[in-house]
């Protein structure tokens, strides 16, 4: 396994919408198992193909409590069939967005759709952080930001921030 270069904003590529995988080769399962050494080493919860600038349809997550030990899920395809009405917010931050963080209001539960490792087709239900880790990850496959949720006044001064970094940097 190897540890991998994680993107981020204003990097374009974060804002493009993956591509589904048609065929679960074995690249594609070492990309997972990189994905996951890179989203535990970050240390991070979820992680998705766009934020090491591959544009598949693929995400790590591990949303357990230390003390629970690990419980690293691996989708392909992953897809939300269904949304509560309900919603609850939580602090999201993003491996991609490093040192920022906001409270994002979703859907408090879902059922979601994925290939598994074996490319069998999976369902499951899905609430609280999980949930929202799964909304957070999805969305990244779609372009979407954690801070596209946000109010326009918090998401500007994020991206100010995030922008004088980026020159900093440069």
């Amino acid at each position: 396994m190897a540890l991998l270069p994680i993107i981020h904003v204003p990097d374009p590529l974060l804002r493009q919408v993956a591509e589904p995988v048609a065929e679960i080769t074995p690249a594609i399962l070492k990309q997972l198992d990189d994905m996951a050494e890179t989203m535990y080493d970050a240390p991070g919860i979820g992680l998705a193909a766009p934020q090491i600038g591959v544009m598949n349809r693929v995400i790590v997550m591990d949303c357990a409590k230390d003390e629970d030990g690990p419980e690293l899920w691996k989708m392909i395809n992953p897809e939300i069939i269904q949304l509560s009405e309900d919603t609850s917010k939580l602090e999201e931050g993003c491996l991609s967005i490093p040192g920022h963080v906001g409270e994002v209001e979703r859907p408090a539960s879902l059922r979601a759709r994925f290939l598994d490792v074996d490319g069998n087709l999976q369902e499951m239900e899905a609430d609280g952080l999980l949930a929202a880790c799964i909304q957070h990850e999805i969305d990244h496959l779609d372009g979407v930001l954690f801070i596209d949720h946000l109010s326009r006044l918090k998401k500007n001064m994020i991206w100010r921030k995030v922008l004088k970094d980026a020159k900093s940097r440069n």
